[in-house]
């Protein structure tokens, strides 16, 4: 049996942490699932608890970045086969995980990213979200030479290769496209899977029209000085 671990960050996700936990143990029982509390002050990680999941508990809110790598280096370190990362808000549909998972674990790649763009689907999204999506997938094309309709997609499937590489590098905020251009650099298999995605379960998203914004600057910034450097290693 091959050991597959689902990575949950959730940061004051109390509302929608233990639908999330219960729809990843209903359709998927295969996995172990491992929350990520990044410095939460309601009670995400006593609900995550209640509902059979194992708890990180971090000290202080390092962020997105710095709360995925967390689960990262606890698939490396328990020796998971796959790591999946989910959002914690339930904008990830448990149903979906296969489509994510089989590929890597029959060889075929060894990242995928769920897609809500690659083919047509029920999501929907604001034009201006859309627009910068969109402006990043040109910028990591311009550097890779390879096109990815979501970059910015969360919800991604790992194999050992590529767990050892984003645990030792991976960006503490806004980190998905960027680690796309880290992973190709290093010579592995990233492919795009279509999958529907739904609008987050409660409460509001923390990426304000402003930090949109700074997030499209700093991102693309990164992803460009990032195609300058060296491998991180070789094989």
């Amino acid at each position: 049996m091959k050991k597959i671990l689902a990575i949950v960050p959730a940061w004051n996700e109390v509302e929608n942490i233990g639908p999330v936990i219960r729809n990843l143990k209903i359709t998927s029982p295969w996995l172990d699932v491992l929350v990520i509390d990044d410095g939460s002050t309601d009670q995400t990680a006593e609900v995550a608890r209640a509902h059979g999941a194992m708890v990180i508990s971090l000290p202080v809110n390092l962020g997105i970045g710095g709360a995925v790598q967390t689960g990262f280096l606890y698939a490396v370190k328990n020796h998971y086969d796959v790591a999946l990362q989910v959002d914690g808000d339930g904008q990830h549909r448990a149903e979906e995980i296969k489509k994510l998972v089989d590929p890597v674990l029959m060889g075929e790649t060894d990242v995928t990213i769920g897609s809500r763009f690659l083919e047509k689907t029920s999501y929907k999204s604001a034009w201006p979200r859309r627009l910068g999506i969109y402006l990043l997938s040109k910028t990591i094309q311009s550097v890779v030479r390879k096109s990815y309709t979501d970059p910015t997609s969360g919800f991604r499937a790992y194999n050992q290769k590529a767990l050892r590489i984003v645990s030792s590098h991976y960006s503490t905020d806004y980190p998905e496209p960027d680690a796309i251009v880290t992973l190709l650099k290093n010579g592995l298999r990233v492919i795009e899977i279509s999958v529907e995605m739904d609008a987050r379960l409660s409460g509001s998203s923390s990426i304000t029209p402003f930090k949109s914004g700074y997030y499209m600057f700093k991102v693309s910034l990164a992803i460009i000085l990032n195609s300058m450097m060296s491998r991180i290693w070789d094989d």
